[in-house]
């Protein structure tokens, strides 16, 4: 709900009656009608560039037309850019969701996502700027996936200032994003306990935000999803709200220990919704974008999108 004042000696009234004051914290979902489908996702792209492609329409169908979180990652203009793209949902009332994914040592374990702000300085210069693009319009953000979960491949010093950073974003949006629904991710139910889990969370400032997600770009189901984030709350001291990434569960996960990387057999879980064992479920990860260069996309770089990889979560093979 958005109030236009139009006369100027109310707003003076108003002036001198109360000081000047934060935007008051709002639900993004009351605020919204719905998901915002973003018309230039990977897929939605893939789809609308070929269309001879016979596979066109169907990517574009059962994936390109969904609401599909944007990962937003280094950008000398991401004040701009976040501004611009959270202004297009808030133009047709939708809800965005949007991925904050640039921390320094980046997909620390996995590797095929590497990169991130060059510097501590360099992210939170960046972090400021993704928050103020936001502003006062409804949003939902997800907090650097897998940053948390993999502190095992850090050393203690690196650990201690992702720490320090993820604090920081989390003070950044709290203040800049009053409208936004932050979540901090936890990994997901085969990485990490949840005790150690609800520690490091507390530690990066999950008390400044909405809550945490799970099973980002990962394929455990949201029976799994919820009954780990669960676990998790009842080490936080105090219970979160959490969001589960469905875009990839719908037939779990198989038991190949290198199952997380463009595995065989994945399939398109639930479409975005709020509720349905967590605040909400969402598309976070873009289904036939690339985990990197493995599985059944040997030669397909992470972030690169896969027609091929699209129709298998489709069919589910």
């Amino acid at each position: 709900m958005r109030w236009i004042v139009r006369s100027t000696t109310v707003v003076c009234a108003v002036a001198l009656l109360a000081p000047a004051s934060p935007a008051t914290a709002a639900s993004p979902i009351s605020l919204t009608s719905g998901f915002y489908v973003n018309p230039n996702s990977a897929p939605a792209t893939w789809a609308r560039n070929n269309p001879g492609d016979s596979r066109s329409a169907r990517i574009q169908s059962s994936i390109g037309s969904k609401p599909i979180a944007r990962w937003f990652g280094d950008d000398a203009n991401i004040g701009s850019t976040v501004a611009n793209y959270a202004g297009a949902a808030d133009g047709q009332d939708r809800l965005p969701v949007l991925v904050a994914y640039n921390i320094p040592n980046r997909d620390a374990c996995g590797g095929h996502s590497g990169g991130g702000a060059g510097s501590a300085a360099a992210y939170r210069t960046w972090i400021s700027g993704f928050a103020a693009g936001i502003g006062t319009k409804p949003a939902v953000v997800v907090v650097e996936p897998d940053a948390l979960a993999a502190y095992g491949c850090l050393d203690q010093a690196k650990r201690d200032e992702m720490a320090g950073l993820l604090r920081y974003a989390t003070e950044q949006l709290k203040v800049k994003a009053p409208n936004t629904y932050a979540y901090l991710d936890a990994g997901n139910a085969g990485w990490g306990t949840p005790s150690t889990m609800a520690y490091r969370l507390n530690e990066a400032g999950v008390a400044n935000i909405r809550g945490f997600s799970v099973n980002v770009s990962n394929y455990y189901t949201t029976s799994q999803s919820a009954t780990y984030a669960n676990s998790i709350n009842g080490f936080l001291g105090t219970a979160r709200p959490f969001v589960i990434d469905t875009s990839r569960n719908g037939n779990g996960r198989n038991s190949d220990p290198d199952g997380w990387c463009n595995p065989a057999g994945a399939e398109l879980g639930v479409t975005a919704q709020t509720g349905g064992g967590a605040e909400m479920l969402l598309w976070v990860k873009t289904p036939g974008v690339s985990d990197g260069p493995c599985g059944i996309a040997p030669t397909t770089p992470a972030g690169t999108f896969d027609p091929d990889l699209a129709v298998r979560l489709i069919t589910g093979t």
